[in-house]
C-alpha cells in the first residue's frame, strides 16, 4: 500500500516533476512565468510539452484535454490522442508546444451573452502555466483560459486571474511604501465543500432531483436536525468508505484534502482542503466536485451539491476563506500586538472599505437561484452584506476610529479545572457562523457562496474591490513625507467611513435587518435584484480600469446569469406540472378511491345487517380532504403552466427574471404546499417517490 506521501500529488505535473524532467534552462523560464508572470515563447513551451507528453505517457495516458470553466459553471474538455499517423502506416505519439499553449473548441454552443452568435463558432483556449497540469481517467489535463475569436473572455478563469494580477499590482505598490519589494503577491483560498449524500436507488425515483438538483416536493420528515446529533457525530461506514476513495483520488491529484467530517443536516457532509493560491484552489475544487459525484456512484450513493436539496433542513454552502499574501507572507496575519502593526492596519482597512462600496457586487457573485433558497434562512448568512471583526479587531477599530491609543488584548489562560487535562490558550475572538463576511484569525471567510457554485466569480469581485481600495491607499500616500503618520490618518479616516458595515451581533436575528436598513446597508434578497448591481456605471469602470472585464464582457456576463437564472426556474417550474400531474395526481386519486371504497362497504354492512352501529366519519373527513387536495394540485397546475408560459413569452431578460422570481416560483410554491399536505395523509404504500424520512436517514 502507498504512503501518502508517495500517492499525493503522482499525477501531477508539478514542480518537482518540472525540476526533474526540463532541462535547467527551461525550467528557469517557465519558473519566471509561472512566478513572475514572463511571457513564454513556443520554443520553451515546446520542450515543455515533450517533457508533459513522455510523463504523461509513463502514467497511461493516451490523450491530452485543454481543460476549461465556460460560464457554464461547471468545466468542459474535449480529448485529442497524442498519436499522429506517419506516410509508411505507423504512427507517433507527439504534443507540440502550439498544442500545449493553444486550442481552439467550438465556441459556439457555450453561453456568450450575446458576445458570439450561433454560426459564430471559433474561440480558443490558451494554457494557464499558474496552475498544473494533471492526469485525469487516462487524460492529460492542461488547465486553460477561455476566449472568443474576438478577443473577449468566455470563461471564468481569464477574469479571475486578471483580478490576481489587479490585486497583485496594487498590493505590490502599498508594499512598496513599507519598503518591501516581493516577487510575488497572490490571494490565496481554502474552499469548504458541502454535500449531501443519498442511496442511488432513491435518486433515481425523484424525478426533481434528476432534473434540478432539489427537491420540488417533500413534507418536513418526522425527525429533522433539531437534535444536532448528527453533526460531528460517527460517520456512516458506507460514507467513509467513499471518503477514503475520494481522498485518494484527491491526493492524487495534489488536491490537499484535509478535513472531513459529518454536517449539522442529516445526511450532509463537508470536506475542507488546505490554502492554495486561488485559482490553483478554485481548479481543485471543481475536481473535488467532479470526483465526489462520480466516487459517489462507486458505493451505490449520489452527491447532491445543490444549495438547498431539501426544504426545511440546511443547505450546501461553499465557505471561501480568503487571503492575501506576500512571498509567502500573510498581509492579513496580525501578529502578536495588532494594534501597533500598521502593514495589518492598512490592508484589513483597505478589505473593510472594499466590502462596503462594493456590497452589492459581492452580493451579486454568489446569487443564483439555488442559492436564493439557502441565504437567509437561518442556516447561512443573510443577503446582507456585512463584516464580522471580532472583541479584540473590533476594539482596535473602535478605538482608532475614535482616536485612542488602540491596545491588543492580552493572552488568556483556559483552566478546565480537572488537573489532567492541560491547560491552553483562549483566542482573543470567537467565530460568528452568523456573519456573511468574517475574520477568522489570519483570513476573512466569505460564507456566502452556495454548494454548487464555481468559485472564481466571488474571487474575481473580492480581489478587485480590494485592489481598488489598495489603490486609493498608495495614491494617497505615494507623495507622503511622514509616512507612518500619513498612514495612520488614513487608516482612522476610511474606518471612520466604512464602519457600518461591520457588525459583531447575530446575522440570523430578526432586528438585524432592520438595523441593517439604518445603517444604509443593502438588503438584495433575490438574484434579478443582485444581478443589477453588475451593470451600474460604478462596477463597470471599476472592471475597466483594474483591466479585469470590458463593458462587452461585463454585460454578456449580466446576460448570462439572468438567462441561467431563468432557465433554472423554467425547468423547476416544468418538473413541477409534470410530476404533479403525472405522478402525485394518480397516487392521491388511486388512495381516495380506496377510501371511497371503503366506506361504500361499510354502508353496504350496514343496509344489509340491522342493529350494527359502523361511523364512517373518519373515513368521510379524510375524503373530503383527499378530494379537497385533488382540485387544490389540479389547479395549482393550471395556474402554474399559465405562468411559465407567460414568462417564457418575454424577450427582455431582466423582466424574463422577474415573472418567474415573482409569478412562477409563488406558483410552484402552491402546488408544493397542495401535494406536501396529501403526503402526510396518503397511505404510505401508495405514495409514488422516496420521501425525506427515507431519503435522509438511510442506513
Amino acid at each position: 500500500m502507498s504512503t501518502i506521501s508517495e500517492l499525493y500529488g503522482s499525477l501531477v505535473f508539478d514542480d518537482t516533476v518540472m525540476q526533474e524532467r526540463l532541462p535547467r534552462a527551461t525550467y528557469k523560464v517557465l519558473s519566471k512565468t509561472i512566478k513572475e508572470g514572463q511571457p513564454l515563447d513556443l520554443e520553451v513551451a515546446n520542450v515543455v510539452a515533450h517533457a508533459m507528453k513522455e510523463w504523461a505517457m509513463e502514467l497511461g495516458a493516451t490523450h491530452y484535454t485543454h481543460w476549461f470553466q465556460p460560464l457554464t459553471g461547471i468545466t468542459s474538455e474535449k480529448h485529442d490522442s497524442f498519436l499522429n499517423p506517419t506516410a509508411n502506416g505507423g504512427a507517433l505519439m507527439s504534443f507540440s508546444g502550439k498544442e500545449l499553449i493553444q486550442g481552439e473548441p467550438d465556441a459556439s454552443s457555450f453561453p456568450s451573452g450575446g458576445i458570439r452568435a450561433t454560426f459564430e463558432a471559433r474561440g480558443y483556449t490558451a494554457w494557464d502555466p499558474t496552475s498544473y497540469a494533471f492526469i485525469k481517467d487516462g487524460v492529460l489535463c492542461v488547465p486553460t483560459a477561455f476566449v472568443s475569436y474576438t478577443g473577449e473572455a468566455l470563461d471564468k478563469k481569464t477574469p479571475l486571474l486578471r483580478s490576481m494580477d489587479a490585486i497583485g499590482r496594487e498590493a505590490k505598490r502599498v508594499l512598496a511604501l513599507f519598503g518591501k519589494n516581493p516577487t510575488q503577491v497572490a490571494t490565496t483560498v481554502g474552499p469548504e465543500q458541502e454535500y449531501f449524500l443519498i442511496k442511488e436507488s432513491d435518486y433515481e425515483n425523484r424525478l426533481d432531483l434528476i432534473m434540478t438538483g432539489r427537491t420540488l416536493f417533500g413534507a418536513d420528515p418526522t425527525k429533522g436536525q433539531e437534535l444536532e446529533e448528527h453533526y460531528f457525530g460517527a460517520v456512516r461506514p458506507t460514507v467513509k468508505a467513499f471518503m477514503n476513495e475520494l481522498n485518494t483520488e484527491l491526493w492524487k491529484l495534489g488536491v490537499p484534502a484535509k478535513t472531513e467530517h459529518n454536517e449539522v443536516a442529516p445526511a450532509q457532509h463537508e470536506l475542507a482542503p488546505v490554502f492554495l493560491t486561488t485559482n490553483r484552489a478554485i481548479d481543485a475544487n471543481l475536481l473535488t466536485m467532479e470526483l465526489m459525484r462520480k466516487i459517489a456512484s462507486h458505493y451505490g450513493l449520489v452527491c447532491l451539491q445543490h444549495e438547498k436539496p431539501f426544504a426545511g433542513i440546511n443547505g450546501n454552502g461553499k465557505h471561501n476563506n480568503w487571503s492575501i499574501s506576500a512571498d509567502g507572507e500573510n498581509l492579513l496575519e496580525p501578529g502578536s500586538t495588532p494594534s501597533e502593526n500598521l502593514q495589518f492596519l492598512v490592508f484589513l482597512t483597505a478589505v473593510i472599505k472594499a466590502v462596503d462600496e462594493y456590497q452589492g457586487l459581492l452580493r451579486m457573485s454568489v446569487a443564483s437561484a439555488g442559492n436564493d433558497h439557502r441565504l437567509g434562512a437561518n442556516e447561512a448568512p443573510p443577503a446582507i452584506i456585512s463584516i464580522f471583526l471580532g472583541d479584540e479587531l473590533g476594539s482596535i477599530v473602535e478605538d482608532i476610529i475614535n482616536k485612542k491609543a488602540p491596545k491588543s488584548s492580552g493572552k488568556i489562560k483556559m483552566d478546565l479545572g480537572v488537573p489532567t487535562l492541560p491547560t491552553f490558550i483562549k483566542d482573543n475572538t470567537d467565530r460568528n457562523r452568523t456573519s456573511p463576511f468574517a475574520f477568522t484569525g489570519n483570513k476573512f471567510e466569505f460564507r456566502m457562496p452556495g454548494g454548487e457554485v464555481n468559485l472564481s466569480d466571488a474571487n474575481m469581485i473580492l480581489n478587485t474591490i480590494v485592489a481598488e481600495a489598495l489603490t486609493d491607499f498608495a495614491d494617497s500616500l505615494k507623495k507622503s513625507k511622514s509616512f507612518e503618520k500619513d498612514a495612520m490618518v488614513w487608516v482612522q479616516q476610511t474606518l471612520s467611513q466604512h464602519q457600518h458595515v461591520i457588525f459583531n451581533g447575530d446575522n440570523y436575528s430578526s432586528d438585524w435587518p432592520i438595523e441593517a436598513e439604518k445603517r444604509g446597508l443593502l438588503n438584495l434578497k433575490s438574484t434579478p435584484d443582485a444581478v443589477r448591481t453588475f451593470i451600474e456605471p460604478k462596477s463597470v469602470q471599476l472592471f475597466k480600469k483594474h483591466k479585469v472585464l470590458s463593458k462587452v464582457e461585463v454585460e454578456s456576463r449580466y446576460e448570462v446569469k439572468l438567462e441561467h437564472y431563468s432557465k433554472k426556474i423554467n425547468i423547476e417550474g416544468l418538473v413541477t406540472a409534470r410530476m404533479a400531474r403525472a405522478r402525485f395526481l394518480p397516487a392521491i386519486i388511486e388512495y381516495s378511491t380506496a377510501v371511497a371504497t371503503a366506506i361504500d362497504a361499510k354502508l353496504e354492512v350496514l343496509e344489509n345487517i340491522k342493529g350494527i352501529k359502523l361511523d364512517t366519519s373518519a373515513e368521510q373527513s379524510l375524503l373530503e380532504k383527499l378530494t379537497a387536495g385533488i382540485n387544490a394540485i389540479s389547479a395549482g397546475v393550471e395556474v402554474l403552466e399559465k405562468e411559465i408560459s407567460s414568462a417564457q413569452s418575454i424577450k427582455d431578460s431582466y423582466k424574463n427574471a422577474l415573472a418567474y422570481e415573482q409569478n412562477v416560483i409563488p406558483a410552484m410554491d402552491a402546488v408544493r404546499k397542495a401535494v406536501d399536505e396529501m403526503e402526510v395523509i396518503v397511505g404510505h404504500d401508495y405514495w409514488p417517490v422516496p420521501t425525506y424520512n427515507h431519503m435522509l436517514f438511510y442506513t
